[in-house]
């Protein structure tokens, strides 16, 4: 089985938005997170979807769903205080459901515009690799400075990468990366942002997946703006 795991617990607080998180405002007449369900929803090789969510927002969820025929979720769970408690929050929603060689495919509900290429593709990495992450090679020169002030080296560009959602996993690696992340006391537990930082964490290796420059994160105005643009153009 392939699951599909939408995190949809963030606050948009880079957004200055107070009162709503950025998932749920609406584009088009549609929340954002709605728009993402559907690439997942209309997949073919996705068989059930949990999806992560801020609980005083539950209920307009499910409204939701049922508003917008989203019928693969299966599962609804609370979001965490941190990005690592809420895709644990996930693992623990579904474990009953799963096996250890089936495919979980996590992603930021605030990636609206993700493919169908990109989630299939992430799916058959992790077939080869049984873990992947979705990424997109850096066109910028990069440069490293270790005190914000004066340049400290200018790698090689072509070992660089942008990381995004999805990143994908069998249950059994994501979830012992998990367990031995939460195995250490706390102030032990090196920081992380996503979940194949975890994985890499705990040894083991991560396949690439290759994403795509319109597979933008909503964390700006002007993210909005081109996300809107895009979905405007597609119609």
């Amino acid at each position: 089985m392939n699951v599909a795991v939408i995190l949809a617990g963030g606050k948009g607080s880079r957004m200055g938005i107070i009162d709503m998180p950025k998932q749920f405002l609406e584009i088009y007449g549609k929340p954002v997170v709605i728009h993402t369900l559907e690439s997942f929803d209309v997949n073919e090789n996705i068989d059930a979807i949990c999806v992560v969510c801020v609980k005083e927002w539950q209920n307009d969820l499910k409204v939701w769903l049922k508003e917008y025929d989203i019928r693969k979720v299966r599962w609804i769970t609370d979001a965490g205080k941190t990005r690592q408690h809420s895709s644990l929050n996930a693992l623990d929603a579904i474990k009953d459901s799963v096996s250890d060689d089936d495919i979980i495919v996590i992603h930021d509900a605030a990636r609206p515009l993700v493919s169908q290429r990109i989630i299939n593709d992430n799916i058959e990495k992790v077939k080869k690799y049984g873990a992947c992450d979705t990424v997109i090679p850096a066109v910028d020169t990069i440069i490293t400075s270790l005190d914000g002030e004066y340049i400290d080296s200018i790698p090689p560009r072509k070992e660089f990468y942008r990381g995004q959602t999805p990143q994908s996993f069998t249950y059994k690696i994501i979830r012992d990366s998990y367990d031995s992340y939460f195995s250490l006391p706390e102030d032990e537990r090196p920081s992380m942002t996503d979940d194949c930082g975890l994985v890499l964490h705990g040894g083991k290796k991560i396949g690439l997946a290759l994403g795509d420059r319109t597979n933008l994160k909503l964390t700006t105005m002007e993210d909005l703006l081109l996300i809107k643009s895009m979905i405007r153009a597609n119609r």
